[in-house]
């Protein structure tokens, strides 16, 4: 199966830096603003762009059970190597189609795109959020953070706002339950003015 990847340009060559920083944040404190709408467990989590593994493994130490998705592969495969708990599956591959996800034939209680989103076009986004829905089941919830501020060298991303976020996933019975804006927690975002959209939905 082909998987477009283009999303992820900059990854690959920043993979063993990403590494440590990412694997530094306590994902308490990167997940605190939308906890309160997380499914109790034992749930079937999603994490699409999984990189370090860090929110996966702290998924399955509260009773989840996790699939995790990395295209990029020097992060999936250190990921594996950091993160080697049964409860986790890592699968190469990417947004927009999701083809061996999807070919899986299963539906999860929470998907993850943190800071996924904003590395995809418009006609990307079309696609992919009509997949990400497809693979939801009834009451299923979406978490989803949007970047904003300064492009990193190297990086693919686009500026885009919640409330077109919002409108996209309402074409696919995604009902929003969560809109902030917030700071970032990384050290050197913080320096650049880096601002984050939390974004949950709930699909109906």
């Amino acid at each position: 199966m082909a998987i477009r990847v283009a999303s992820t340009s900059g990854y690959t060559t920043e993979a063993p830096d990403l590494l440590q920083r990412y694997e530094s944040l306590d994902p308490v404190e990167v997940h605190t603003r939308w906890r309160k709408w997380f499914p109790r467990a034992p749930s079937r989590i999603l994490d699409i762009g999984a990189g370090t593994g860090r929110d996966a493994a702290w998924f399955v130490s509260l009773g989840h059970t996790v699939t995790a998705v990395e295209p990029t592969d020097a992060l999936r495969e250190g990921a594996a190597k950091l993160h080697p708990e049964p409860e986790i599956t890592w699968l190469k591959d990417a947004l927009p189609d999701l083809p061996i996800t999807c070919a899986r034939n299963e539906h999860f209680d929470i998907v993850m795109l943190n800071a996924v989103w904003m590395h995809l076009c418009e006609e990307e986004r079309r696609i992919g959020i009509a997949n990400i829905a497809a693979l939801m089941g009834y009451g299923a919830r979406l978490f989803m953070s949007l970047r904003h501020g300064p492009v990193p060298e190297g990086r693919r991303m686009f500026e885009i706002s919640g409330t077109e976020t919002i409108a996209l996933a309402k074409t696919h019975k995604l009902a929003p339950l969560l809109n902030i804006r917030s700071g970032s927690i990384l050290g050197e975002n913080k320096k650049r003015r880096v601002k984050w959209t939390m974004l949950v939905f709930e699909k109906s």
